[in-house]
C-alpha cells in the first residue's frame, strides 16, 4: 500500500469515527506537557480545531511551540490534500459559506492543482499546509491560517533555471488569498532565487494572510557558514551578517551541524530584516517512507546545545525532550491506528540583530492502515 492509499483508508476510517479535529485532539491532552500548551491556551487550539474535519488527522498536524515565551502557548497547523475528503469539506463550506475566506483560499488553491493538466502540481504536488496563528494572536483577534507549499514533487534547486517555477508558486499562493502579484514583489522574489547556491533547494513558500504581507521562503541545504552568508548579502538581506556567523559559529561547537536552512520575508520592498535559521543534524528526505520517525534520543544533542541560550525556558526544553516517542497503537470504534509523534525541526529567529526567539514544530500523526 502506498502511501496516498494509507492516507485515503485512514481518512475514510477516521471518518466513521465522526467529528471534528478538536474532538481528535481532545483525546491526546494527556500526551501534551501544560508546560508546553497550558489549560486555557489548549482551549484556543481546541476552538480552532473544532472548525476542522477530524479527516486531517491522516495528514500530519502539530504545534509551533515558543522556546522563548513564558507562557505555555502555541501555534496550531494541519496538512490536508486536494482530491480528498478534507478537501471536500472545505469545497462544500465554500459553497454553503460565502463568508468563509479560509475555504474560498483553499478552493481557488486546489482549482489550480486540479486542473487536467497543471504545472503546480507537477511541482507542489497536491498538499498544503495550513498555520492558525493562536498563541500567537490577540485574543479576540480572527485570522486566517498562514498557507504553505512544497516543491515535494519537482525539486526548485539553486542555479537550476527555474525562475517559472518560483514564478508559478509564488503567483498560485498569492491568488488564493486575494493577493495580485506586483512588478516589484516577482522581481525580488527572482533575485532570490537566483542568488541561491547550486546544492540548495526551495524547501517550502508561505504566504501570512492576517499579518503583514510577505512571501516566506525557505531555502534548504546550505553546507557551509560562508555559503549562507553570502547568499544572504546577495539577496540584499539588511541584517548583520556577524551576527549569523555568531549564531551559527557557538552552535557548531556545541553541536554537529551537517547543514543549515534559512527562511527570509520577500517583500515589495526587498528582503525582510526577520531571519529564520534552521540547523540540520539528520538528515530528512521527504520520499523516505522513514521521514516521519525520529528515534527517542535523535535530539537530545541539539536540545542540549539550546540549553545554552539565556532566553529559552529550560523547562521547556526538558518537556520537548519528552515529545518524541516511539509508534505507538490506538484503539478506537473504527479499529487500531497507529500514532506518530515526533518533533520536525526547530527554527532560531534573529531580528534586530540579535537571536531573539526559538520555536519547536511538532507533529503528530495518525495511520489506521494497520492490520486488524
Amino acid at each position: 500500500m502506498d502511501i496516498d492509499e494509507a492516507v485515503t483508508l485512514t481518512q475514510d476510517r477516521l471518518a466513521e469515527e465522526g467529528g471534528t479535529m478538536g474532538d481528535l485532539l481532545g483525546h491526546f491532552r494527556n500526551r501534551i506537557s501544560p508546560v508546553l500548551i497550558g489549560d486555557p491556551e489548549w482551549e484556543r487550539v481546541l476552538e480552532c480545531a473544532r472548525k476542522l474535519p477530524i479527516t486531517m488527522g491522516a495528514l500530519p498536524f502539530g504545534f509551533e511551540l515558543p522556546l522563548h515565551a513564558r507562557s505555555p502557548e502555541a501555534d496550531f497547523g494541519a496538512s490536508l490534500a486536494s482530491g480528498t475528503r478534507t478537501a471536500t469539506f472545505f469545497e462544500e463550506r465554500a459553497r454553503i459559506d460565502k463568508s468563509d475566506e479560509t475555504a474560498k483560499a483553499i478552493v481557488r488553491l486546489f482549482e489550480r492543482i486540479d486542473t487536467e493538466i497543471s504545472p503546480l502540481r507537477d511541482i507542489v504536488g497536491r498538499k498544503l499546509m495550513l498555520e492558525y496563528d493562536i498563541g500567537s494572536a490577540r485574543q479576540d483577534e480572527i485570522s486566517l491560517p498562514a498557507m504553505f507549499l512544497r516543491p515535494g514533487e519537482r525539486a526548485i534547486v539553486g542555479a537550476g533555471g527555474q525562475e517559472t517555477d518560483v514564478a508559478l508558486v509564488a503567483d498560485a499562493l498569492l491568488a488564493c488569498v486575494g493577493w495580485e502579484t506586483s512588478p516589484a514583489e516577482r522581481q525580488n522574489v527572482k533575485r532570490v532565487y537566483l542568488a541561491q547556491p547550486e546544492d540548495t533547494r526551495m524547501d517550502s513558500f508561505g504566504v501570512f494572510p492576517s499579518r503583514s504581507r510577505a512571501i516566506r521562503l525557505a531555502v534548504m541545504g546550505f553546507k557551509s557558514q560562508k555559503d549562507l552568508c553570502s547568499y544572504l548579502e546577495d539577496t540584499g538581506w539588511p541584517g548583520q551578517i556577524s551576527t549569523v556567523d555568531s549564531v551559527i559559529e557557538r552552535f557548531r561547537k556545541r553541536v554537529n551541524i551537517v547543514g543549515t536552512g534559512a527562511n527570509i520575508d520577500v517583500r515589495e520592498d526587498g528582503v525582510g530584516p526577520t531571519l529564520g535559521l534552521t540547523f540540520i543534524f539528520k538528515q530528512r528526505y521527504t520520499k523516505d517512507s522513514r521521514y516521519w520517525l525520529d528515534g527517542p534520543t535523535d535530539w537530545d544533542p541539539f536540545l542540549e546545545a539550546m540549553s545554552h541560550e539565556e532566553f529559552v525556558v529550560p523547562q521547556k526544553l526538558a518537556a520537548l525532550a519528552d515529545w518524541v516517542s516511539r509508534p505507538t497503537t490506538l484503539f478506537a470504534k473504527s479499529g487500531r491506528y497507529v500514532l506518530l509523534r515526533g518533533i520536525h525541526h526547530i527554527k532560531l529567529v534573529i531580528s534586530e540583530n540579535r537571536l531573539r526567539r526559538a520555536k519547536a514544530y511538532v507533529f503528530m500523526v495518525l495511520s489506521g492502515a494497520v492490520p486488524q
